[in-house]
């Protein structure tokens, strides 16, 4: 997958997406604190979808699943994905994204994806 199946940005509701998914894990506090850095982090890391599976623990879902076919169709379309939101920590939390991790990882495992990631410390 190349850079141009991504957006530079995340969309505006990942953020709260984020912040729900958060919430279940550390508390409503804590999860608005770290969305609000999510927001703030400018900054892009880029983590092969393979690395991001396996710090996270997360298992890479079927391309059949709804959201990755879906998401593997607007790539047909022509259409970007937004950057995924990653909390730093052992395991790593995917507070956004998890999906467009697993249609990148179908793509080609080992490409870049483009990420925000904050420390859970922040």
């Amino acid at each position: 997958m190349t850079s141009e199946h991504w957006k530079e940005e995340p969309e505006a509701e990942d953020f709260p997406s984020a912040e729900s998914y958060l919430t279940l894990l550390v508390g409503l506090a804590a999860a608005r604190k770290l969305a609000k850095a999510l927001r703030k982090q400018n900054e892009l890391s880029h983590f092969a979808a393979e690395d991001i599976l396996r710090a996270s623990g997360l298992s890479l879902l079927s391309a059949h699943d709804s959201e990755v076919a879906s998401d593997l169709e607007k790539l047909k379309r022509g259409e970007k994905l937004s950057p995924v939101l990653l909390i730093e920590g052992d395991p790593l939390w995917v507070a956004d994204g998890y999906h467009r991790v697993c249609v990148s990882y179908h793509l080609n495992e080992k490409t870049p994806i483009p990420c925000r990631i904050v420390s859970r410390s922040t």
